[in-house]
């Protein structure tokens, strides 16, 4: 009976975890990244160009038209493929459902880094769009062997913005480093919870969200981003 009711709890609490997990991989989709690095550098990160140098309707203009390139119209490419039937879900799950969404969400960065190169924005915000494209493209190949993790591509992303940020304007970003390796942990955490990657499949991601932006801003180090 003891061990029937352990069994109850223990399935209760594991519930509840998985919705913990779920809830914590939705705050941060890899669909929010491009969003919330944006808003790390022009609202969260005080004292710095990106603060006090940047117009405040300017930012939140920029803000916007990122949301909408890098979250809200690839949601709805996924929506409509779903709905065509070219994925049996909106949450690809499996590798050969993430393809088609991959690669059309890199194109909707290439554009909005075209549509960018015009604007009087920072030119480290116009890179790490560059740089989110080129991961999410190169997601898509590795995709192919193995079910990389979005999730920490985009966290690995923000971590490469942060450190070469700081290299660039010469501001000591410690506590943010830790933060978002923190918060990598957390969603990492959850993913596994969640059953949906292995943990390699997470460094990996990491990893290469990292990369890619380290270096993008290390090989343009000689053309003022400021």
């Amino acid at each position: 009976m003891c061990a029937k009711k352990l069994s109850i709890y223990q399935t209760y609490y594991l519930n509840i975890l998985k919705k913990l997990a779920l809830f914590i991989s939705v705050v941060f989709h890899p669909l929010l990244m491009a969003t919330y690095g944006c808003l790390l550098l022009f609202f969260c990160i005080q004292n710095t160009v990106y603060d006090y140098l940047t117009p405040f309707d300017a930012k939140w203009r920029v803000t916007f038209i990122v949301f909408f390139f890098s979250m809200i119209f690839p949601a709805l490419n996924i929506f409509i493929l779903f709905r065509l039937k070219r994925i049996p879900s909106i949450l690809l799950s499996k590798p050969s459902d993430r393809t088609y969404p991959y690669i059309i969400t890199a194109l909707f960065y290439f554009g909005l880094f075209y549509l960018l190169l015009d604007v009087n924005i920072w030119n480290s915000i116009k890179l790490f769009i560059l740089g989110g494209g080129v991961a999410i493209l190169l997601t898509s190949l590795i995709n192919f062997k193995t079910k990389i993790s979005a999730h920490m591509v985009g966290l690995g992303g923000i971590l490469g913005l942060i450190i070469s940020v700081s290299q660039l304007i010469k501001f000591d970003m410690t506590l943010f480093y830790i933060i978002i390796i923190l918060i990598a942990g957390l969603v990492g955490s959850a993913r596994l919870i969640l059953d949906e990657h292995k943990p390699y499949q997470l460094y990996l991601g990491f990893l290469l969200g990292f990369i890619v932006q380290i270096s993008l801003f290390l090989g343009l180090q000689k053309i003022i981003f400021a």
